[in-house]
């Protein structure tokens, strides 16, 4: 409906509060004179890159100008303040950090002061375009819906929470089928539909019912056109799927699709696998070049065995591959067919640190550059457990049109590690599913920087 529009208000709004922010800056510097504080231009600009870089940087992880915060004015208030603190926070633990002695209360409370007024200056800017489109009768997107069905009532309540310029003015529906009762005007005889659109000046109709299963939809189509009305079906799969669907077209044949796969395209595809190499390749000589002879040697100290542990996982197309990780167990007969549990005896002394700090799973990266995984992704579980998996978890076998990763939104969102009731797994297969629709690069640069930090942080499930 107004996609385009909020991505318009999102790109606006983060640009005016970044300019609100340097200005705050420029205010500060022009009525600061403290010698100790403001050295000059350099540190003048320095601070300011500091602070507009750090409020995109809270502002993407918070996200604040996401498009379903931007119309709720209610939740893009809260998440501003969650935004201005942690960015506030950022900033005063960067200058003490960098220097405890320098005194900087009296021009950072100015600073802050001056910000919190421009930010909330934009705010009350974000509320007077809603007044203004509220008030203007040509922004004003008047809807009427024919049927009054499951999908209908489920179509008027994403209407709803269009905000903005969508107002529903009813339903149209033959009395026959009606069965309850709805705050919105229910009116009568479909076929008269489009003149009583008119009537109530509608701009827009949505038909619930489909023109298959009621003829009278073809000629309300060519009434609502000749009358200047824009006409739109809503198909109905609600009885079969209960999520979005993807619609693209060949030529001009409408294609459904169970859902958004942004990288079933080649391009994308390509991307994610370029990145992949340039992110392996630079962790292969920088790090793995030193780290296996290390660890090796550590391992090999620890206890008798091989360095790495192979293990066959399934991978992308349900076709197996051969997972490397450092070995962090006591060879044993159980690790093809046994996860590793809490207090695991298998787990050698230097194997609980390899495991508690992930260090065990850098040789996948060797699996990345050759192509068998990805470095964010579904994590690839052992062949036994997809088998099993699979036919008591619905939707499973989809999370395999993903190259499994090194680590994914799954884990970063702290499903990780043992698994003890179907409840965990299914959890893990919805996030692994909602990142395969909702792929980009900036998605997996998010999960990459979240992993380092839950690795510094530490994980309670990392055993």
């Amino acid at each position: 409906m107004n996609r385009e529009f909020r991505k318009s208000l999102s790109t606006t709004f983060f640009a005016i509060d970044v300019v609100m922010v340097n200005l705050s800056w420029l205010l500060t510097y022009s009525l600061s004179f403290s010698d100790d504080v403001i050295l000059g231009k350099n540190a003048f600009l320095s601070f300011a890159l500091a602070s507009s870089f750090t409020w995109a940087i809270t502002s993407f992880f918070i996200g604040l100008y996401s498009l379903k915060v931007i119309a709720d004015f209610s939740r893009f208030s809260n998440r501003t303040g969650v935004v201005y603190f942690l960015w506030g926070t950022s900033i005063l633990l960067a200058l003490w950090y960098w220097d405890s002695n320098t005194n900087i209360s009296d021009t950072m409370v100015l600073f802050f002061a001056f910000a919190l007024f421009g930010i909330s200056t934009n705010r009350i800017f974000y509320l007077a375009i809603r007044k203004y489109l509220s008030i203007q009768h040509d922004m004003i997107n008047r809807v009427l819906i024919i049927g009054f069905n499951d999908t209908a009532k489920k179509l008027a309540q994403y209407l709803e929470e269009e905000g903005f310029n969508t107002r529903l003015l009813g339903f149209v529906e033959n009395e026959v089928n009606m069965s309850e009762l709805t705050t919105y005007p229910v009116y009568s005889n479909i076929e008269n539909a489009v003149q009583l659109a008119k009537q109530l000046n509608v701009h827009e109709i949505f038909s619930t019912i489909s023109p298959e299963k009621n003829n009278i939809i073809y000629k309300l189509i060519r009434e609502s056109e000749d009358q200047c009305l824009r006409f739109k079906v809503v198909p109905s799969l609600s009885s079969h799927v209960n999520h979005a669907v993807e619609v693209d077209f060949i030529k001009d044949l409408p294609v459904l699709s169970m859902r958004s796969d942004p990288l079933e395209d080649v391009g994308n595809r390509m991307k994610k696998r370029i990145f992949d190499v340039l992110v392996s390749g630079l962790v292969i000589i920088l790090i793995l070049s030193w780290m296996i002879p290390l660890i090796g040697l550590l391992i090999w100290m620890d206890s008798r065995g091989p360095i790495f542990f192979s293990q066959l996982r399934t991978g992308l197309n349900d076709n197996p591959f051969y997972c490397w990780k450092f070995r962090t167990m006591k060879v044993n007969a159980e690790s093809d067919v046994k996860q590793a549990t809490k207090n695991d005896r298998r787990i050698t002394g230097l194997g609980s640190f390899l495991r508690k700090t992930s260090i065990d799973e850098f040789p996948q990266f060797i699996n990345v550059f050759r192509g068998q995984m990805s470095i964010v992704g579904p994590r690839p579980h052992m062949l036994k457990h997809t088998s099993e998996y699979s036919k008591v978890v619905e939707h499973y076998m989809i999370r395999q049109l993903l190259k499994p990763g090194i680590t994914g939104w799954a884990q970063v969102n702290g499903l990780r590690g043992e698994i003890s009731n179907p409840q965990q797994i299914q959890q893990r297969v919805a996030s692994d599913l909602w990142y395969l629709e909702n792929w980009s690069i900036r998605l997996d640069l998010k999960i990459m920087l979240s992993t380092v930090f839950r690795v510094f942080a530490g994980d309670k499930y990392a055993y």
